[in-house]
């Protein structure tokens, strides 16, 4: 009997353990730390690809080749993307990391506001940096998705010149890159639906597959756009809970001080009175 009794408790405590951790779960940043590490893969993952395709189709279809020495020409502003992409991955891996770190203690401030970890001012700070910080990056990934934009509104295009080429029999219709400031004025690199490279690359499936990375680029970016700005609500929230639990401890502070007062004013007076009894 004692020993069904001991295991009764015991599993009680764990299921109150258990409880209590997931109460301090702060979900919301969860689900906002989810959103921004798929926006974030997303875009770089099939980003990083999508150069890669579009290398290939400019040395294959357009015949483009590197040019040495020091000249920034197309193909090393892509290699530049892709180190900005190595980057922007491991920055915001980091950064979601601190951002759910930041929402526990601040869960753990809110729920547990007189236990060992007590509300500070330099964990208010920390709060309204992070605020801060976040609405840059907000704004940053606004820009990012406008740039996005770019290279699927130019896939599609030529994607749209390959349909319109099958459908309509003997239309002359040509790409020039010179129209999106890929090659300079002086050189003439494009492809028209009479030439062979150009029916070999409406053919083939890395148009097909590099138009649809770029889109998905474009999704992740507008979905990390979202996290940051439920980042923003959230970390605000938190922000305004804290500032009215600090201001909440300190009027307990203030009325356990007073309470405290009284109660040694009445114990003097009450040994003021024996004195004078006795």
């Amino acid at each position: 009997m004692e020993e069904n009794m001991e295991e009764g408790q015991t599993q009680k405590g764990c299921f109150e353990c258990c409880i209590k951790c997931l109460g301090g779960i702060p979900y919301a940043s969860l689900i906002a730390t989810i959103l921004l590490y798929a926006g974030v893969a997303l875009f770089c993952g099939c980003g990083h690809e999508a150069l890669s395709g579009t290398v290939n189709i400019l040395q294959t279809y357009f015949e483009m080749t590197r040019v040495a020495g020091d000249v920034i020409d197309v193909f090393t502003m892509i290699d530049i993307f892709k180190y900005v992409i190595y980057g922007v991955a491991a920055a915001f891996f980091v950064y979601g990391i601190l951002l759910m770190v930041e929402g526990f203690f601040t869960t753990g401030a809110i729920k547990d506001l007189y236990g060992d970890f007590k509300i500070t001012t330099c964990g208010r700070c920390v709060s309204a940096w992070f605020i801060m910080l976040t609405y840059i990056f907000m704004l940053a990934w606004l820009g990012v998705t406008a740039f996005t934009s770019l290279p699927v509104y130019m896939y599609f295009n030529l994607w749209t010149i390959c349909r319109n080429a099958t459908l309509v029999d003997g239309a002359n219709l040509c790409l020039d890159l010179r129209q999106y400031g890929i090659v300079t004025i002086g050189e003439e690199k494009k492809v028209c639906t009479t030439s062979e490279s150009f029916i070999k690359m409406c053919d083939s499936n890395e148009l097909n597959m590099t138009f649809h990375l770029f889109i998905v680029a474009l999704a992740g970016a507008g979905a990390a756009v979202i996290a940051m700005v439920h980042y923003l609500m959230v970390l605000s929230a938190n922000w305004a809970y804290v500032k009215d639990a600090c201001r909440m401890q300190k009027y307990e502070d203030i009325k356990s001080k007073e309470e405290q007062e009284l109660h040694d004013i009445h114990s003097t007076r009450s040994k003021e009175r024996l004195n004078a009894y006795t």
